[in-house]
């Protein structure tokens, strides 16, 4: 290998054009060669970077006997066949969540990763989050007391958000809405810290007026062990975009908002917690993807088992709809 990991890029919508940006700075990585079946993302992205080689096809980044590691930021509906592909290559997958759509995708996508044994990650925004770092220290650490209760709150005033206009196909029931897009990494947060997680309700509401529109409305029940985690969502509410997740503990509660921001509370007013070291990035994780590949140490940042795990509780919630 390489001293510097040569990197392939499939998908250059919002996700794919900030890897882009950092893993083009970032001195782990080369960028060889993106891909965007989209003619005007690849202009955009070559404009942009001059130096690096575009493609309209995506076949191309996977079969480049220079590439070394394929990040993929394409719709979820395509992660297994682009993922499968690159490992079966010999390539490390970094791929964006959710894993898949389907399940049998998904598991096809971690069995293919054990017998490749190549390295394979999911972005999940909150892996290396200082905040969520910190709750985890805390609860291994006793500060916590007995865990009684989770809970996760998504609010949005608007679906898809602005940021994400031009990918129409959030916006759709087969493979968008926000419980794939934003709850998944609050599942993953759940399952990292409390453990796997089992569904015992959940209910989803549809748009009457469009029957291939996405979510509207989401509440459930989960399971981690013995503690329940309340599940609540809305778009189309007059109220700022709402990220929440709080973990209610005997001795101390957690709050954590707008995916890094972090509150605490011993029973009284909640109030801000001061966090050290770095915030969690794309920039942290591709140093973390970087070590997976070496065979170095990262345990921070999650294969495509724990990304299974997720988006069994995630497509649970849609199954209820059948």
């Amino acid at each position: 290998m390489s001293v510097t990991i040569n990197l392939g890029i499939i998908g250059l919508g919002a996700m794919g054009f900030e890897m882009l940006r950092v893993a083009s700075e970032h001195s782990d990585f080369n960028v060889l060669l993106c891909a965007d079946i989209d003619s005007e993302s690849v202009s955009r992205a070559k404009d942009n970077y001059p130096q690096i080689q575009f493609t309209t096809s995506p076949s191309e980044v996977i079969d480049s006997r220079e590439i070394e590691a394929v990040y993929i930021a394409t719709p979820a509906i395509f992660h297994a066949d682009y993922a499968v592909q690159a490992m079966r290559q010999g390539k490390a997958v970094f791929c964006e969540k959710p894993l898949a759509i389907s399940i049998s995708d998904g598991e096809t996508m971690v069995e293919v990763a054990k017998q490749t044994k190549v390295a394979n990650a999911l972005n999940f925004a909150l892996a290396d989050r200082h905040a969520a770092l910190e709750i985890e220290r805390a609860l291994k650490a006793g500060e916590i007391g007995d865990v009684r209760a989770a809970e996760v709150r998504l609010l949005f005033p608007k679906w898809p958000r602005d940021f994400q206009a031009g990918a129409a196909w959030l916006a759709g029931r087969q493979q968008g809405g926000f419980m794939r897009e934003v709850f998944s990494h609050f599942a993953y947060l759940t399952d990292r810290l409390l453990g796997p997680l089992t569904l015992n309700y959940a209910h989803l509401e549809f748009p009457a007026e469009n029957t291939t529109g996405s979510e509207t409305a989401a509440d459930g029940l989960l399971i981690a062990g013995d503690v329940p985690i309340s599940v609540i969502g809305q778009t189309g509410v007059a109220v700022p975009e709402t990220y929440e997740w709080y973990l209610y503990g005997t001795r101390r509660s957690y709050c954590l908002r707008n995916w890094g921001e972090l509150f605490v509370s011993d029973g009284k007013d909640w109030s801000k917690v001061t966090l050290d070291g770095e915030r969690g990035s794309e920039r942290t994780r591709l140093t973390a993807f970087a070590r997976a590949i070496r065979r170095e140490s990262h345990d921070e940042l999650p294969d495509f088992t724990v990304g299974l795990r997720v988006l069994h509780i995630v497509e649970a919630f849609h199954r209820t709809k059948d």
